[in-house]
């Protein structure tokens, strides 16, 4: 009883540091979806070319996954989260130059050294969540690390459309370009300046936080690993325990792939959404990614008074992969003109309504919440000493937040912006099959 008593107030300050930690990659990951629309104006880009922005930055998770897995074996836990916070103050140092040049390929740059930095931090922070507890309430627990993230995601896009576009009437890409080449060049290049303030304020704050958590002493994550690798070595069969090789895992592979999937939807949800209400004339469209973090944040917290006490980690996976292919299917049908959907949710409220397709965009948020959550414990499971790899591997699966948006942008431009949102169909088969099927796997034979 003392040992245990002990071990929770221990936990107390890693987990406020986490949460902080968490804030942050929510704030820094969904800028991205005000800062897409605003970098199609200022660089004059495609659909494809300006979520080459998002994908740059989660292109870092797949390069960087690995390397920054044997820095944290190297340095541990705590130093790594003190460089993580760091590499992110050099990325949005990055967008300096790249503002004053208004040159596309510095942006991307900026953008890979951010995503870089948030790789480490990542690789670091889940495993502390998933071990900090029990294994049945760490789907709970990542429940509130993300809400904090998606709290964040909501400020971000209303914070960044405040700061850098206080100053200017609604702007998008077609009313830039209706303007004279002179006047043109001015407002890009005045857009383009505002990036500066606010991107060195926040470079300003990582960095001062990161010093701080350098002179804090954190206990060492690797002896609750290592605590908890012993008793699941009591505990598993021998089959179990003769594993060599981290792909031996057959939930963890699959889980892998789902989280693939799933962050491809996640960002395609988040990201998209700002760039298909520009197209369709919608207002402040750089502000609509905060639509799609509020249903995330009522997912976590849905979530969060649910799981275990009332659905399992498995059945509230299963859900969210249904509950995503059926808002996915009446999107593709759904109309850019009705507001439908808005007003029956939120007109009461006096936020904003939107059209209905941009609601179900919004809506697929609640549908995506938990599945993070419930995935990295069911792809853990069982790991043992084997769980720093495995979560570096997950870690590589965000990769998917790289590609899928690309996909979708070629797609828009083939056809149009509502339909290729089909795109997000396969993405949640994949996740559902894990979710009935694939987590319940413990060997390939």
């Amino acid at each position: 009883m003392t040992h245990s008593s002990s071990n929770a107030r221990s936990s107390i300050l890693p987990m406020c540091i986490i949460a902080l930690l968490f804030f942050i990659f929510g704030f820094v990951t969904w800028l991205n979806g005000a800062l897409i629309p605003f970098l199609q104006v200022v660089c004059q880009l495609s659909e494809t070319q300006a979520l080459m922005i998002a994908s740059c930055f989660y292109f870092a998770y797949v390069v960087m996954a690995l390397p920054m897995a044997m820095i944290l074996e190297r340095v541990g836990y705590q130093s790594s989260m003190v460089l993580g916070l760091s590499i992110i103050a050099l990325g949005l140092l990055g967008f300096i130059p790249a503002a004053l040049l208004q040159e596309f390929w510095i942006f991307l740059v900026a953008q890979f050294v951010i995503g870089s930095g948030l790789t480490i931090l990542q690789t670091a922070a889940n495993p502390y969540v998933v071990n900090v507890g029990p294994t049945q309430s760490a789907a709970a627990r990542i429940a509130i690390m993300g809400l904090l993230n998606k709290g964040a995601g909501i400020l971000a896009p209303l914070l960044f459309t405040a700061w850098v576009l206080g100053g200017f009437s609604d702007i998008n890409l077609a009313a830039v370009n209706q303007l004279p080449a002179g006047q043109q060049q001015v407002q890009i290049e005045s857009m383009a300046h505002q990036l500066i303030a606010p991107y060195i304020g926040m470079a300003i704050a990582l960095l001062v936080l990161a010093g701080g958590l350098s002179r804090i002493s954190l206990p060492d994550l690797a002896l609750l690993e290592l605590e908890s690798t012993d008793n699941l070595a009591q505990d598993k069969p021998a089959s179990q325990q003769m594993k060599r090789t981290i792909w031996q895992f057959p939930q963890l592979v699959l889980g892998a792939i789902a989280l693939f999937f799933y962050v491809g939807v996640e960002v395609i949800a988040g990201d998209t959404i700002g760039l298909y209400g520009a197209s369709i004339g919608v207002a402040n469209a750089t502000t609509l990614t905060s639509y799609t973090m509020g249903f995330m944040v009522l997912g976590y917290l849905l979530g969060l008074v649910c799981i275990p006490r009332f659905i399992s980690q498995a059945n509230a996976l299963r859900v969210s992969a249904l509950a995503g292919l059926a808002i996915t299917t009446v999107l593709l049908l759904s109309s850019n003109e009705a507001t439908f959907i808005a007003t029956i949710l939120w007109g009461w409220s006096g936020i904003a309504t939107v059209p209905d397709s941009i609601a179900l965009i919004a809506l697929l948020g609640l549908a995506n919440a938990m599945v993070w959550p419930t995935l990295w414990p069911l792809a853990l499971a069982d790991l043992g000493r084997f769980t720093p790899k495995g979560s570096a591997i997950l870690i590589m699966g965000i990769a998917g937040g790289a590609l899928m948006p690309i996909i979708y942008g070629e797609l828009a431009q083939a056809s149009n912006s509502q339909q290729a949102y089909w795109i997000l169909l396969p993405g949640y088969f994949i996740i559902a099959f894990y979710a009935f099927y694939g987590h319940t796997l413990r060997s390939w034979r």
